[in-house]
């Protein structure tokens, strides 16, 4: 018998082979038992993501992830987003309905999931390194969970010096790239006026514990990794893309499997 045809789905980003997305995803598909494919396509121009944003309806795609650098440049491509997108201005996630394209942002909702598993983001005073198309989402959804005070510190406000931590922050959180595979970048941060209560998060999700994360881990810092974060986002995009809800636990076994990790369990 020959076999359905699979069912295509991605993500469009620059860089991308050091993501483990797709492994994850496709894991999860066959777990499920769906004909169902991710690829990676690393786009590094906007001429090519015009290009590859066209071919999605001809070329068959059921939905595509939307990762950096083009989480703003993607929306004047869709035909429509929804209400997180407009109140963001960054696009995470597409779905392709009836030959649409509708821009989604789930980021911010994925990295309130990984926290809250930590620690209430209600009343936490937050500082944050970055305010790409991730921050921004992250900065809104954080806000709208409570936080009571955020603070945002740019990738070009960091260049040349370091960053000194302000006084009371409860919430430090990386949403820049700095820390990825395969540079591995340290974060240019004075670590001395961190306190040790702090929650420290990053959204990098290769490797798992960045060297962001492993110095707040050596402080005593309660961290939270973007590999978690990925996971919660992840959920709710398979979700919307199949129509099935996952088990949490399917997931976390995919991504640990898909970092070369042992799975919990």
């Amino acid at each position: 018998m020959i076999p359905p045809q699979k069912q295509m789905t991605g993500m469009l980003g620059h860089p991308v082979a050091e993501n483990p997305i797709d492994r994850m995803f496709d894991a999860v598909y066959a777990h499920y038992g769906l004909p169902w494919q991710f690829w990676k396509n690393d786009i590094a121009n906007t001429d090519d993501l015009a290009l590859a944003v066209k071919a999605l309806r001809p070329l068959g795609y059921k939905g595509m992830a939307i990762t950096v650098p083009w989480k703003v440049a993607v929306i004047p491509l869709l035909d429509g987003v929804d209400g997180d997108v407009e109140a963001i201005g960054a696009a995470n996630y597409m779905t392709i309905e009836n030959g649409r394209l509708i821009g989604h942002n789930n980021d911010g909702k994925g990295v309130v999931k990984a926290i809250e598993k930590v620690a209430p983001l209600k009343g936490q005073r937050v500082v944050m390194l970055g305010a790409g198309g991730a921050g921004r989402a992250m900065a809104v959804e954080l806000a709208w969970a409570g936080a009571a005070h955020l603070t945002l510190i740019t990738r070009r406000e960091e260049q040349g010096r370091e960053v000194a931590v302000p006084a009371g922050t409860t919430l430090l959180m990386n949403a820049t790239h700095l820390g990825c595979a395969p540079e591995m970048e340290e974060v240019p941060l004075v670590w001395d006026t961190l306190n040790p209560a702090c929650v420290v998060v990053d959204v990098i999700t290769n490797p798992r514990i960045t060297p962001f994360l492993a110095t707040a881990r050596q402080r005593g810092c309660p961290v939270v990794d973007g590999v978690e974060m990925l996971v919660q986002l992840a959920m709710q995009i398979f979700q919307q893309w199949t129509g099935i809800t996952p088990e949490e636990a399917v997931f976390q076994r995919a991504v640990a499997e898909a970092l070369g990790e042992t799975p919990a369990g």
